[in-house]
């Protein structure tokens, strides 16, 4: 992933997004624009900055911006605070100490025993490229079997663009894999060094056109909760309501969590899920001592 040309399709594809009205300006040099979005010299002047020196932001060839202007190019692009962090990362590659290659990814045993104590609630540790590193006994009855897939399946990314049965599991699935994309290209921008995931964004733009199309749309996000449709083979439709927790020592890794209100039908779905699941792992034992 090359990074001034990282930095300039983000700069760019955020431009597209807004046209001078949207910002209160008069379009500059007239009506006729070969492209959508606003130009470069308007957005210099909203952030307050020269022409020149925008151009040169934007193609990579500023090694000492500073947070000031950053912050007032963010501003006049009208970024959120997931994307203004992405700016940052592609715009100041020296100044973060996690660009360069991480180690290998370890889950802590405490931390998977908290998995194994969340009874009745779905629940996995996922790493830097959206890789399933822990799971509960729930998460495998909710989600899939991820013990019985390879190790390297073992990733949402994959799971999600590559897997029929997953992509069945969400009805929203346009929603899911647009989020999974978002949250990639959010990695690859502090990660640009990571040839693993370097890897697998290369071979996910092979395989999957969604994937290739949304992957150039630059979009980044970084979801913390919200709520997930789940269309589960079993017990049918579900509403989870989902929050993501961050172990303290690892910033990469994150437990994610769901849970259905009470007194719901997504609620009674859970416990038959949490009851046939024990069923199963009841029998698995039995097997084992006979």
């Amino acid at each position: 992933m090359e990074k001034r040309a990282e930095l300039a399709e983000f700069l760019r594809s955020r431009r597209a997004r807004l046209r001078p009205e949207d910002v209160g300006l008069q379009p500059f040099g007239g009506d006729r624009r070969r492209v959508p979005g606003l130009r470069r010299e308007e957005l210099a002047q909203l952030a307050g900055v020269s022409v020149d020196y925008y151009v040169r932001l934007e193609q990579g060839r500023t090694h000492n911006v500073s947070e000031e202007v950053l912050a007032a190019v963010a501003r006049a692009l009208r970024l959120d605070d997931t994307e203004h962090t992405h700016l940052r990362n592609l715009a100041r590659p020296g100044r973060d100490r996690r660009r360069a290659v991480p180690p290998p990814e370890r889950v802590r045993p405490g931390l998977r025993r908290l998995l194994e104590m969340c009874e009745g609630v779905p629940a996995y540790v996922s790493g830097r490229r959206a890789d399933v590193l822990a799971w509960n006994r729930m998460a495998a009855a909710v989600f899939t079997d991820f013990g019985a897939l390879p190790p390297a399946d073992r990733n949402w990314a994959r799971l999600v663009f590559l897997h029929e049965d997953m992509q069945a599991l969400f009805p929203d699935w346009t929603i899911k894999g647009r989020e999974t994309v978002a949250y990639l290209r959010l990695q690859a921008g502090t990660y640009p060094d990571d040839p693993g995931l370097a890897a697998l964004v290369g071979e996910l733009s092979v395989k999957s056109d969604h994937f290739r199309r949304w992957w150039a749309d630059h979009n980044v996000k970084d979801k913390r909760f919200g709520r997930k449709a789940i269309r589960h083979p079993l017990v049918g439709d579900m509403e989870l309501d989902y929050e993501t927790l961050q172990p303290p020592g690892d910033p990469d890794q994150m437990l994610v969590t769901y849970t259905a209100a009470a007194g719901s039908q997504s609620e009674d779905a859970l416990r038959l899920l949490a009851s046939w699941s024990a069923g199963i792992e009841d029998r698995e034992q039995g097997v084992r001592r006979g």
